[in-house]
């Protein structure tokens, strides 16, 4: 299915509707292997859109976007600036999980990529946060790592801006919150966050 194809007919589509076509989808064989498609959730209208790069375990069993260890982690950074899951929007890469946690293949992200270029065009924010390298450099394929490229602000289509993260799992990896480390970087960032949706 292509993005023409899904918006054949733009006036009826609505995220429900795209969401009814993602739960029938089969154009990779991620299809096979998933419990429930994971579509996304939060606010239809949200200015800032937070994508990650496909569902876990716990997401794939319940159907809702970062609800796992790493999703609390997610809360976590919200809660740290006072940004409720409600006020935004939540969605991956890849909607069904890839087995065993793997980056999803390039096959498979284009698969669902219209899926993600419908709920984007639908949604309309000012700005996408990239969690991780996976989706950071599949919507920005110049991006350089995470490592170095985190925390800045680029430019993208049609206004949209780009931010990219780290992935909240990343944060559990490295508990630190010294100067310098993953969780403090990621605290400066989501204030950076909190700014731009403040103004």
């Amino acid at each position: 299915m292509t993005m023409d194809q899904i918006l054949e007919n733009p006036s009826t589509l609505t995220l429900d509707t795209l969401e009814s076509r993602v739960k029938q989808c089969t154009r990779c064989p991620l299809s096979e292997t998933r419990t429930n498609i994971v579509f996304g959730e939060g606010d239809s209208h949200a200015r800032v859109v937070f994508v990650g790069e496909g569902p876990g375990e716990v997401e794939d069993q319940t159907g809702k976007p970062f609800v796992g260890p790493a999703g609390q982690k997610l809360d976590e950074v919200f809660a740290s600036v006072g940004i409720t899951r409600e006020e935004v929007y939540i969605t991956n890469v890849v909607k069904c999980r890839p087995p065993g946690n793997r980056v999803p293949t390039k096959k498979e992200m284009e698969a669902c990529l219209p899926y993600l270029e419908a709920q984007i065009a639908l949604i309309n924010p000012g700005l996408i946060i990239t969690l991780g390298n996976t989706p950071t450099q599949w919507l920005f394929p110049s991006a350089s790592g995470i490592t170095s490229i985190r925390g800045t602000f680029l430019p993208w289509r049609g206004g949209i801006q780009l931010f990219p993260m780290f992935h909240p799992s990343y944060l559990l990896r490295y508990p630190s919150r010294a100067k310098g480390s993953p969780k403090y970087l990621t605290w400066l960032d989501i204030k950076r966050v909190k700014k731009w949706l403040d103004e």
